[in-house]
């Protein structure tokens, strides 16, 4: 039963929040191309990014389980885990969504302008650094969470 959950939790991690970092990764570029006449590409993007994050519940709640069947929960570099994806579905859905949600308005103000093949605008620009930025958070704590889960340190279950 361990094995079964422990494989559905890295399937979860694997096709929820991989899609989510690359679509998030690509979001600002695509939404501030000055060659964009369509906003299709970045509503795409955006409906991935809020598509699996309802889906990348599953990845904590199995994570839960597995931990609970292999009798870890209170082991450091588990309680480390968890606070990270705490965080990253924090920068998620405080950060990226919203400020995606932002970049999306801005551009449609542009394009309605007459603006569509143009340079993007100042707050255009400003707002994709600033989501790049908190993609690169977002995947970084993804990643350092990875490594803790692979070398688990002070861990007694063997690696």
């Amino acid at each position: 039963m361990t094995k079964l959950l422990l494989s559905v939790h890295v399937l979860a991690a694997i096709l929820a929040v991989g899609p989510i970092a690359v679509a998030a990764s690509l979001f600002p570029r695509h939404a501030t191309a000055p060659a964009a006449r369509e906003a299709r590409p970045t509503v795409f993007l955006h409906r991935v990014c809020r598509g699996y994050t309802v889906v990348g519940i599953a990845v904590p709640v199995f994570g839960f389980a597995t931990g609970a069947r292999l009798g870890v929960l209170g082991d450091a570099w588990l309680v480390a885990s968890i606070a990270l994806t705490v965080l990253a579905a924090g920068v998620l859905a405080l950060g990226i969504l919203p400020g995606q949600r932002r970049l999306l308005s801005l551009t449609a103000a542009r394009r309605t302008a007459g603006g569509t093949a143009g340079e993007p605008a100042g707050a255009e620009r400003a707002a994709a650094r600033r989501l790049t930025m908190i993609t690169g958070v977002f995947n970084l704590l993804w990643a350092v969470v990875v490594v803790l889960m692979i070398v688990r340190p002070g861990s007694t279950t063997g690696a």
